[in-house]
């Protein structure tokens, strides 16, 4: 429910104004219109964003599948609203679904309901609720929905659970490398003032007075770095040519590009078996890809069947797609079974992708112990070398 100011006349011609919930505009009007006020103004007021623990993917799944569970037990649409309103599971999504289920009793669709609350309900969710409160087929909608959003999860899960173990033992070894650059070459300092040190030895000792003596202008630069990182990202200019250099990567390019295609099949697959159009349908599919390259490839083929041409011919010349999948999308075409066939290449790439995210993961593995272990050792030949040419000198 939004909060509207609003200026109106009473029967006596009294300038009145006043604050209103509703859920629109309109609905506003009605309501002073029934308080036999005669509206003036109405504007909605601009409430600040309150930053909100973000609802995932799975409980999105849960609340779907339980309304399309409802309905087909024969509940009525706005009593499985307040139902699910009264959840106790999730606070602030039962808050959402409740003002949600006030919206749809004023008079609102389900969709526009939801479509208010654009940070917790995507574009790709309301198109498809949208599709299917004019088909007369939201339950079957809502129940799909649900797996896919349970798909999606399951999906970021497997990855997040492969990344688990390399990204911690890079933060181990950064950990170690960084104590023992602060607190124990400085003790190796001393000892080495009266004679010439090596090249490694300087190095080691200037990485370790960055660390202690200057970290505040280290971290300052660390900063302004992310921050011109973060500015030269927003650059559709510099950011597309990023992605043209991460896909060249060797094992990294093709992981994300494969990623970025199951993706976009399955998000088309699914809007068009829930009676999406074709060109809605790939203009949402495009947004949500979140693939520079991709979305360029998806607007070629956007053209493309606006003008009456077939999909695959043009995401094949994109190079983002596989000779298997044009192939698998050309005869999908040709039959009829578009949906079903863009589904099951997302389900055949997400079983490629689980194969190279393995293998990168084995080869990740061995490089950053190769990497911990060669800092390990440069420490330990930089403070050992000049001991050596102590005692060598001693001896001699």
């Amino acid at each position: 429910m939004a909060t509207f100011t609003y200026i109106a006349r009473d029967p006596a011609g009294q300038k009145i104004e006043g604050k209103v919930a509703g859920a629109s505009a309109q609905a506003v009007l009605v309501e002073l219109q029934s308080r036999q006020l005669a509206p003036v103004q109405v504007r909605q007021v601009q409430e600040a964003r309150r930053v909100h623990r973000r609802i995932s993917a799975r409980q999105l799944a849960t609340m779907y599948r339980q309304l399309a569970d409802l309905l087909r037990a024969g509940v009525p649409l706005l009593r499985a609203l307040r139902l699910i309103g009264r959840g106790k599971a999730n606070p602030r999504l039962a808050k959402i679904m409740s003002a949600v289920a006030e919206a749809v009793a004023e008079g609102s669709r389900l969709a526009d309901a939801m479509g208010t609350h654009d940070d917790v309900f995507p574009s790709v969710q309301i198109a498809m609720i949208r599709a299917g409160e004019r088909g007369g087929f939201l339950e079957p909608v809502l129940r799909r929905m649900g797996d896919f959003l349970e798909h999606q999860a399951d999906m970021r899960g497997r990855v997040v659970g492969n990344l688990i173990y390399p990204v911690a033992l890079l933060v181990i070894g950064t950990t170690i490398v960084a104590i023992a650059m602060i607190f124990f070459v400085p003790k190796f300092r001393d000892f080495y003032t009266r004679i010439e040190l090596p090249v490694p030895t300087k190095m080691l000792l200037g990485a370790s007075d960055l660390m202690t003596a200057y970290w505040l202008w280290v971290v300052a630069a660390l900063v302004a770095s992310g921050i011109a990182m973060w500015r030269l990202w927003q650059n559709p200019v510099v950011k597309r040519q990023m992605i043209v250099w991460q896909m060249r990567m060797p094992k990294l390019g093709p992981l994300v590009a494969s990623v970025a295609v199951a993706r976009f099949s399955r998000i088309l697959g699914t809007l068009l078996e829930n009676g999406i159009p074709m060109l809605q349908a790939m203009q949402i599919s495009r947004d949500a890809a979140g693939h520079a390259l991709l979305a360029e490839a998806i607007d070629q083929a956007t053209e493309a069947v606006r003008a009456g041409e077939t999909l695959a011919k043009p995401l094949a010349e994109s190079g983002m797609f596989g000779d298997d999948v044009v192939e698998m999308i050309s005869v999908g075409e040709s039959a009829n079974n578009l949906p079903q066939v863009l589904v099951t290449i997302a389900d055949t790439i997400e079983k490629r992708i689980d194969r190279m995210l393995a293998v990168f993961i084995r080869l990740m593995e061995p490089a950053l112990l190769l990497c911990l272990a060669g800092m390990v050792v440069f420490i330990f030949v930089a403070l050992i070398v000049p001991m050596l040419r102590m005692s060598s000198s001693l001896g001699g």
